[in-house]
């Protein structure tokens, strides 16, 4: 029998004026939980989550007593409802306007954050119920056990504010089926639970109704080993009533997105009359061009990369989105900084990309981003193995 036991920790912040935990840890009966509870922000992550995610991870692998390890998020109606929407893009607007030095920490920390997690030595089990986005992604796809409810809503929508799918995304990206890697990538495609489960970025799907079921499970049932009771969960049998959907993965997906340039792919989209390719060319039009060639590049590049060295190029990659200084860009200037205005700040949805257009954007303008500003022993994620 497991001996039962229980710690908390919480970290408060300061938000308008409330106090309020944005990750709450506990350990109970072998098991380490982790509540990411910033439902205002639909648990977007700040650097002292990634922080105290990191910290109470590095303690449970140490701990004989804490055997496995589950994630969930909160939303405004309680537990479940929202997993975790990305990283804190207006942070990271008002960081790099302000040249704020915790802007570079953050990735370097929330890039070794996944990586801890895709080489957790313990089983960790992600509940993905409602939007998983982005940094959502990083601390979810690493997971032994990657659960989905119909309420799920997954994407890695990075090319939406000119950034690419970072997050170990060229890594995990490319193992899905085919070429689907390159055009969730480059569109950011929101996937539902049943075409997360045909795109492998998901292993189970159950009923929302029946989540803090399963939550509990994990810990109610001393009587049974860690083990046993992580193994019924592996075991569950669809409870979801998701309909089976892989009809998304057609075959223009492969035809198309195994070329290796933006300009290729929409010459191809545009010789197909598919409601399908027309769709998704007046998708691709609409994100950064520069960053679409970065994105594509990344992903094509990451199908031969292990996740250490992906994770290097993703940190190389977001440097230059920040400090563009090849192209004499900075703050506001970006065009992540820029993409970032136009969705979240400003709210007009309108993007002044530069350059405009596909066809426009150079081999010296995207080669520099692949090129680390580093010493190699002197990179924020040398010791990465």
């Amino acid at each position: 029998m497991y001996r039962l036991f229980a710690t908390v920790r919480i970290t408060i912040v300061k938000v308008r004026g409330l106090s309020l935990s944005n990750i709450i840890t506990a350990v109970t009966a072998g098991i380490g939980k982790i509540t990411l509870n910033r439902p205002e922000a639909l648990n977007a992550l700040n650097l002292s989550m990634v922080r105290d995610m990191t910290r109470a991870l590095l303690d449970w692998r140490d701990n004989p007593e804490v055997e496995a390890v589950a994630i969930r998020g909160s939303s405004k109606h309680g537990p479940f409802g929202a997993f975790c929407a990305g990283g804190d893009i207006r942070f990271f607007h008002k960081a790099s306007i302000a040249n704020d030095p915790d802007l570079e920490a953050f990735f370097t920390e929330e890039y070794r954050l996944n990586h801890l997690i895709f080489n957790y030595p313990k089983p960790y089990i992600a509940f993905m119920d409602g939007i998983v986005m982005g940094g959502g992604m990083g601390i979810s796809q690493g997971a032994s056990l990657r659960i989905v409810t119909e309420r799920t809503k997954i994407a890695m929508p990075e090319t939406n504010i000119g950034l690419f799918p970072d997050v170990g995304g060229g890594y995990f990206l490319p193992k899905c089926p085919g070429y689907c890697g390159e055009y969730l990538g480059l569109t950011g495609k929101v996937l539902n639970g049943s075409e997360a489960l045909a795109a492998d970025l998901a292993d189970r799907a159950i009923n929302s109704d029946n989540l803090q079921d399963y939550w509990d499970s994990l810990t109610n049932n001393e009587m049974m080993s860690v083990d046993q009771r992580i193994s019924r969960l592996h075991s569950v049998i669809d409870d979801s009533r998701l309909p089976e959907d892989d009809n998304w993965l057609n075959p223009e997906i492969d035809e198309i997105f195994s070329f290796d340039t933006p300009s290729e792919i929409l010459r191809e989209l545009g010789k197909s009359i598919s409601p399908w390719a027309k769709e998704t060319s007046k998708l691709l039009h609409k994100r950064s061009p520069l960053m679409l060639h970065v994105s594509l590049r990344q992903i094509k590049l990451g199908r031969h990369m292990s996740l250490a060295d992906e994770l290097r190029l993703e940190r190389t990659l977001v440097q230059h989105c920040f400090y563009t200084n090849h192209l004499r860009r900075v703050g506001a200037q970006t065009e992540t900084v820029e993409g970032i205005r136009a969705l979240a700040i400003d709210k007009d949805h309108s993007p002044t990309w530069n350059p405009a257009r596909i066809e426009d954007v150079t081999k010296s303008m995207v080669d520099p981003f692949f090129e680390s500003p580093w010493l190699e022993d002197e990179h924020p994620l040398a010791d990465l193995t």
